[in-house]
């Protein structure tokens, strides 16, 4: 049975609690989080500062956050848009799509289906993570082919978190597409959903870089700032956002692919990006396609951790609710 929906009061009553007092028992400077329900946002709100120095408050509307690894759920969803036109067949040796070569190996190509689904094979590597600083940052391509990881599973066969595997998902979006990722991000996902206070780069745009929440930790009893982060492989990590303007983005989700009047992706092909495609065994969690599955109190959530140096966000979608959460 599917539970009672949870009344807006009450959903603020429950983070109204939780969240100052983890922030304070955890010595987090601040946080934001969106819930929506049945195609509306029916919560969102910021929490405690983006800038603890100068006593900026988090507000929902204007504060952006760092969201990691979750920012390759706008790298997966732009694969599936290019599928859905034909212009990507999920199913291809990726060496169709590229200007270099992955090596071959274990008699089969890795195809898009397992850079989605995290079973491409590469070996763990730290590379295309973070960068120290900008000026370490490489072009795309140059990163891919400087840090290209061992071969170490037949494709299909192990999943094994690929940060290397989604960058280059995002250069194959970037080659057939004809435009630099994050123009590619901002036209045909950011721009359409109205997520007009977001971005996708390392670079802050003038009009957004004084709403950026400074990222902290805490040492010694006091809140230490930190430098911007920077995505060593961009489409492993392209997104600062809001909370109210990613909550355009899980409403699309839940929502056949649209918000309003603009659609990011068919119904169909929404469908597919939900479904289960990987499993090590049918009683286990597993992937679909860029979204991890699992099953929680008896409800199925497609869910994505974020991570970095000094953010963590984690989103969650479940579906048969047309309920969708993200905390950072």
């Amino acid at each position: 049975s599917v539970p009672a929906s949870p009344a807006p009061e009450d959903i603020a009553a429950f983070f109204d609690a939780a969240l100052p007092e983890q922030l304070a028992s955890e010595q987090v400077a601040g946080a934001m989080t969106a819930v929506v329900h049945h195609g509306a946002l029916v919560y969102a709100k910021g929490y405690g500062y983006a800038d603890v120095d100068a006593g900026t408050p988090v507000t929902a509307e204007r504060t952006l956050f760092f969201i990691g690894s979750d920012g390759k759920l706008f790298t997966w969803t732009a694969v599936m848009q290019l599928a859905e036109q034909g212009k990507l067949d999920l199913h291809a040796d990726v060496n169709d799509y590229l200007d270099f070569v992955i090596p071959a190996a274990f008699d089969r190509p890795i195809t898009l289906h397992h850079l989605m689904t995290h079973t491409a094979g590469f070996e763990d590597e730290y590379n295309s993570l973070m960068a120290g600083s900008r000026e370490s940052l490489l072009p795309l391509r140059e990163h891919l082919v400087r840090y290209m990881p061992e071969r170490v599973y037949p494709p299909g066969a192990v999943m094994a978190y690929s940060n290397y595997g989604t960058a280059l998902a995002g250069y194959i979006v970037e080659r057939v597409a004809g435009r630099p990722f994050e123009a590619y991000l901002t036209e045909q996902l950011l721009q359409p959903l109205g997520m007009v206070h977001s971005y996708a780069g390392n670079a802050p745009p003038p009009a957004l870089a004084a709403d950026l929440s400074k990222g902290y930790r805490y040492q010694n009893g006091a809140f230490v700032a930190s430098d911007l982060e920077w995505t060593a492989a961009l489409p492993a990590a392209p997104i600062r956002t809001t909370a109210t303007d990613i909550s355009r983005f899980l409403l699309a989700h839940l929502n056949d692919g649209c918000v309003e009047d603009a659609c990011i992706l068919r119904p169909e092909t929404t469908s597919a990006m939900h479904a289960a495609h990987f499993t090590h065994h049918p009683q286990m969690s597993g992937m679909a396609y860029g979204f991890m599955q699992m099953t929680l109190n008896g409800q199925e959530v497609l869910w994505h951790l974020g991570g970095s140096t000094h953010f963590v966000t984690m989103l969650a979608l479940i579906p048969a609710q047309e309920l969708g959460i993200v905390v950072s």
